[in-house]
């Protein structure tokens, strides 16, 4: 049976369906010779050629391969994009490679919030679990710098008025502090660029760290150092998958159980000794969740 084109490669973790649409109406997609339009559907078959940007990508992921899902705790200074043309680092750099496939990530951090990233193979997961609609909750440890009192709080809870619509905290939770710098933990369902950061600065406090340290019911996990990664059990990216009414997955890349644990050693002190080069500063600053 034929599908579109734009969910065929978004499956296949080519990017995700909105990008892909766009690489097809600026005319970047052909298939077997053939510049592809946008709603052009296709039935895949051994012998086809699908091209982007001139090059042949490969679609046998889409019907055979294992959904696999990271979780990645994104250093304070990296870019949440695939390349840089000033050189600087990426989200990306430090991930593991792969064949036939590619990882995209679920959303993004801007570059000075650190915390949980997400990344998986699945085009089409990580279209829906960005999608405003499925209102996925995000939890940020968040360090202020202000005046906070039971009147801001308030605000930040019903509602302030920002550049793109009006936005709010689900919840607000204080956790501690000296003087004005104050820890508190907030949670919302939307994905707007650099939302918790203008809602504390639409009351006149100043964010000064911020970490994002769960995504629905995944949470940072615990011991994993700033730049390294994890792969997700089958349970965890089950849960991710029905999240977004997508069918489950019987199968897992992951290791058994007895290797799980050297294995997972290994990824993390790789991840983290790639790319380390990271300012002075920045290696020296403590971790909030401890």
């Amino acid at each position: 049976m034929s599908e579109k084109l734009q969910k065929v490669l978004a499956r296949a973790g080519h990017g995700s369906r909105r990008e892909i649409e766009a690489i097809i109406q600026a005319g970047r997609v052909s298939v077997d010779g053939k510049v592809a339009t946008l709603g052009d559907r296709v039935e895949v078959t051994a012998g086809m050629k699908i091209r982007m940007d001139g090059h042949v990508v490969s679609i046998t992921e889409s019907t055979e391969a294992v959904c696999r899902v990271l979780a990645y705790y994104k250093p304070e200074g990296e870019l949440c994009t695939r390349n840089d043309p000033e050189g600087r680092p990426t989200v990306f750099d430090r991930l593991p490679k792969l064949r036939g496939a590619r990882w995209v990530a679920v959303g993004r951090l801007d570059v000075n919030t650190s915390g949980l990233l997400l990344f998986t193979t699945d085009g089409e997961l990580a279209n829906r679990l960005m999608h405003p609609s499925r209102e996925v909750e995000r939890e940020y440890a968040v360090r202020v710098f202000g005046q906070v009192d039971d009147e801001k709080i308030k605000q930040l809870s019903r509602g302030v008025q920002l550049e793109d619509g009006p936005a709010a905290f689900r919840t607000i939770t204080y956790q501690g502090g000296e003087g004005l710098n104050q820890w508190y933990n907030v949670t919302l369902t939307e994905g707007r660029n650099r939302e918790v950061r203008r809602l504390w600065e639409a009351v006149g406090v100043q964010v000064s760290r911020l970490i994002r340290v769960r995504y629905g019911d995944l949470t940072l996990p615990k011991g994993l150092p700033r730049g390294g990664w994890t792969e997700l059990d089958l349970p965890q990216i089950n849960y991710l998958r029905e999240l977004v009414e997508l069918d489950p997955e019987t199968v897992s890349k992951m290791p058994v159980e007895k290797d799980r644990r050297r294995v997972k050693a290994n990824q993390i002190r790789r991840a983290v000794k790639r790319h380390s080069q990271v300012a002075p500063g920045r290696r020296s600053a403590t971790n909030k969740r401890g």
